[in-house]
Order: structure tokens, then sequence, then C-alpha cells
């Protein structure tokens, strides 16, 4: 196995890698090494729920709001013989 050394690491990333890796329970060459193996494409493990990273990115309807649309857009869902002639 090869080793490598990364220098002039820029702090706040550096930061950030040693939070992670004590989030997770893992060490930081343990942290760095899927992190790696993910970016290349090559990780086996799921990828984790996407929609958490975009949750800000769109809203949700409320249970009175998605009730007004299947009503509004019930037609939609008839085939209607005319249509075809």
């Amino acid at each position: 196995m090869k080793s490598i050394t990364i220098h002039n690491l820029d702090s706040r990333l550096a930061t950030l890698i040693e939070r992670r890796a004590k989030e997770e329970g893992v060490s930081m060459n343990k942290l760095i090494k899927g992190l790696l193996a993910q970016a290349l494409g090559l990780s086996t493990q799921h990828r984790q729920d996407r929609e958490e990273e975009f949750k800000d990115l769109f809203g949700s309807w409320s249970q009175a709001e998605f009730d007004e649309f299947e009503k509004q857009t019930e037609d939609f869902r008839t085939i209607h013989p005319d249509d075809w002639a």
C-alpha cells in the first residue's frame, strides 16, 4: 500500500477533517481514505440519503394543500374518448 503526505493543509480544512472524524468515531486517516474513495467513485458504501442535503432547496405541502392539488388535478387521471377521435 502506498502512503501519501499532504503538505500545507489549510487550517480550516484540517479542523473540519478532525471534527468530522471525531463525530463519526473514526481516525482521520480512515475518514480521509473514505472521502477520497467516495469522491473518486470507488466507495462501496451506500451513498447517504441525498434528500437531507437538498432539503433547503425544496418545500413541502400541508395536507390541505396536497388535498387541494389532488382535487384540482383529478381530471388529469381520466381518459376522455373524445380526446382520441
